[in-house]
């Protein structure tokens, strides 16, 4: 975040219109603060902050604006300063920048590209969403195969200036094929009339262009990868997936699943940006639908009314029941939902993640039922009955609510879902329905009703 004291000097200088010294300040800031900056003016202010930038430190700002903005900084500028910022961006950054904005605007941003360019982003919007190939970039190092170490250096040298990243470099054969990679370590302490391919590392970890993104991150992190190259089905080199796009990726997964687990629609804007009405809207689907199912629990307390006219003392035990079959439930979702993120839990695991939760409730059950036992019987008149049903309950709502929150989430995988939909709302919901049936007919089996 911007230092207060910088941004107020930079809003003096604005104000004053000291555009030379704004300029040589606004060169001195790394791009995520002149980000943050640009953002909180005005379209017309924001353009003229843009407008001081050199077209690399202005290229790397605008990948880092909020959509709205670039829709805003796009709409503002002239054809000429359109083609620049399109030229200068990364592919991948590019990519998805025009992929957020409406049709004419991208017809636009199209026509005023160079051909190349044009060809080049055509071709990479074309795959599919959520895939490699979408948050690929083409701004790579490629050697081929009959290069010697000092070929690749001078190779890297003159090429790398414009390459997102040139640490880790790919090595291809005449057919495009990804043969190798080798790293610019391993090509400084090689010998110069070393060949490539003597030193490179054949056993390539790659992914196709279809392989979803949440896949493409989790092979990043598990391997420690600064990028992961991304081929075509006849093992053609055609992009790389880099740390920061995964990062993007991560954090906005992240942010999806955590507004899943809590009931709301996912949402991409930051929240002081996004309208009232937005956020309402959001919300109001998912508690529309807990509203309805929570009106389940109404019924099944009607079913049973009879049993808790004849012992009222019935109805005090259950908000206790159902909000720890609730936060059992919600505890082995959140476990399991993030196994299943990180790809440590598979669908083939369910009957290892059955038994294990089962043990674990078990243990669980067992020591908050006794607790139970003994409060109730102290605080009840030392009823043994009563102290039975209810701890009874607890352990049997404790074991079916730890044993649904770790198999809906992996059955909402099976079935092509978010498994973050079965969190914490939806299991709290269907185990209190569940809870509330398995109290009452204990409670009709062991007391006097």
């Amino acid at each position: 975040m911007i230092d207060q004291a910088i941004f107020e000097e930079l809003l003096e200088l604005l104000d004053r219109r000291d555009y030379r010294t704004l300029k040589a300040k606004l060169a001195e800031l790394h791009e995520a603060d002149v980000a943050v900056f640009i953002e909180e003016h005005s379209p017309d202010k924001a353009a003229i902050v843009f407008r001081l930038l050199s077209k690399p430190q202005a290229a790397e700002v605008f990948s880092m604006l909020d959509i709205d903005q670039r829709r805003t900084l796009v709409a503002a500028f002239s054809d000429q300063e359109v083609a620049q910022i399109i030229e200068e961006l990364y592919t991948d950054d590019a990519v998805d920048f025009l992929e957020e904005l409406p049709a004419n605007a991208v017809n636009r941003v199209l026509s005023l590209a160079t051909p190349d360019t044009r060809k080049l982003l055509n071709r990479f919007m074309k795959y599919a969403e959520d895939t490699a190939g979408s948050i690929m970039t083409s701004e790579y190092v490629k050697l081929h195969h009959s290069f010697t170490v000092g070929e690749a250096i001078k190779h890297i040298r003159e090429r790398g200036a414009d390459r997102e990243t040139i640490y880790t470099c790919y090595i291809s054969d005449a057919t495009r094929k990804l043969i190798g990679v080798v790293s610019v370590r391993e090509l400084l302490l090689a010998r110069d009339d070393q060949l490539v391919n003597e030193i490179m590392q054949e056993n390539v970890i790659s992914v196709e262009v279809t392989t979803d993104q949440e896949e493409v991150a989790n092979i990043i992190s598990d391997y420690d990868l600064i990028a992961l190259p991304v081929v075509d089905k006849e093992n053609r080199l055609v992009g790389i997936v880099t740390f920061d796009d995964v990062f993007d990726v991560v954090r906005r997964e992240a942010t999806e699943d955590m507004h899943l687990m809590a009931g709301l629609r996912p949402s991409e804007k930051p929240y002081l940006k996004t309208s009232t009405w937005s956020l309402a809207s959001q919300r109001m689907v998912w508690l529309l639908v807990l509203m309805f199912s929570g009106m389940v629990n109404g019924i099944i307390l009607g079913q049973y009314e009879y049993a808790f006219t004849s012992l009222p003392i019935l109805v005090t035990f259950i908000p206790m029941l159902t909000g720890t079959g609730g936060n059992s439930g919600a505890q082995s979702s959140t476990v399991i939902i993030r196994g299943m993120v990180l790809g440590e839990i598979q669908f083939r695991d369910l009957g290892k993640v059955i038994w294990k939760e089962f043990k674990i409730s078990i243990i669980a059950g067992l020591v908050l039922s006794a607790i139970n036992f003994i409060r109730i019987y102290i605080s009840y008149g030392q009823n043994i009955a009563l102290s039975l049903t209810v701890s009874i309950s607890l352990i049997v709502i404790v074991i079916v609510a730890k044993i649904s929150g770790a198999i809906l989430p992996m059955l909402a995988q099976k079935l092509k879902m978010d498994p973050a939909t079965m969190a914490s709302p939806l299991i709290t919901t269907i185990v209190d329905a569940v809870g509330l049936v398995i109290y009452f007919n204990i409670a009709i089996r062991i007391l006097p009703i």
